[in-house]
């Protein structure tokens, strides 16, 4: 009684098993099932951070297709016995050789340790690495001349606050040629010196909720601004960058790691080279 239900519940198992690999199958190549975890593969492959199931449903069936199509090449060269060449011996023993060496590679890079407390200290003396932008919100309102901008300006000048912002909004649908003139001048946020000298110089000269009393004239044309809101340039707190120093010095530290490693296993070696004589030998290893 008691086999029989060991051997349901192992059966159960199995059963378990093989619906769940059986979802993972996306499709058969004749009889050969490609599965969720090769696709995934052959993305992280390319895009470490993507994931197959994260991609847009045309983007998945395109890797499908081509995993697909990979099979089938590998059947054909089967059948020409493309694997019994000697050939293709050699290639497998270089990409042995490679492969043995990358994961070498990887081991020493995991042995790796950067401390949080070695990453607070790389950013606290290097504070000027880590500092976010200057930062500015604003609209603006373009026209082919001074004297149009300057008819806007005068228009506006005698507004504030949520007045002034609303006949701006008016105004720039009605007037503005430039391409943010339907969205009521709306520039978005931009970093300082991200827009040409003249426009950023204006704008950072603003304080939010005001409008430039002259017009401003760039390449473009001549411009009327509304800064809604700026910030000065301010530290990126530590949490935010950790990851990316704790990488930057393991790769350095990884770096400096090989090198000793190489020099040591150079002189416990014993290189000749042939064309060069006993001194040079002795002197190259």
């Amino acid at each position: 009684m008691v086999r029989k239900e060991i051997k349901a519940a192992l059966a159960s198992v199995a059963l378990c098993a093989s619906l769940a690999t059986a979802s993972d199958v996306l499709v058969t190549v004749n009889g050969k099932p490609i599965t969720k975890q090769e696709a995934e593969h052959f993305v992280q492959a390319s895009s470490p951070r993507m994931h197959f199931d994260q991609l847009p449903e045309a983007q998945r069936k395109m890797i499908v297709k081509h995993l697909v199509e990979r099979e089938l090449y590998k059947e054909a060269a089967a059948k020409e016995g493309i694997d019994k060449k000697p050939e293709f011996k050699r290639n497998m023993e270089k990409v042995k050789e490679e492969l043995m060496i990358n994961m070498w590679m990887k081991e020493q890079m995991d042995k790796t340790i950067v401390s949080d407390s070695e990453a607070q200290e790389f950013y606290k003396k290097n504070s000027k690495m880590f500092m976010e932008k200057a930062k500015a919100h604003a609209r603006h309102i373009l026209v082919k001349t001074k004297e149009e901008a300057q008819k806007i300006i005068d228009e506006l000048k005698s507004l504030s606050g949520d007045a002034l912002k609303q006949k701006f909004i008016e105004l720039a649908k009605a007037k503005s040629t430039g391409p943010s003139g339907k969205n009521g001048g709306d520039l978005g946020t931009f970093q300082k010196g991200a827009m040409v000298p003249p426009f950023s110089k204006a704008v950072w000269a603003l304080k939010p909720g005001e409008i430039t009393k002259e017009p401003v004239k760039t390449q473009f044309g001549y411009h009327v601004i509304l800064l809604e809101s700026k910030s000065e340039a301010k530290p990126i707190p530590f949490e935010k960058v950790k990851s990316q120093i704790v990488s930057m010095l393991k790769q350095k530290r990884f770096s400096q790691k090989i090198r000793e490693m190489t020099e040591g296993l150079r002189k416990e070696a014993k290189i000749i080279y042939p064309d060069a004589s006993k001194k040079e030998n002795k002197k190259k290893q």
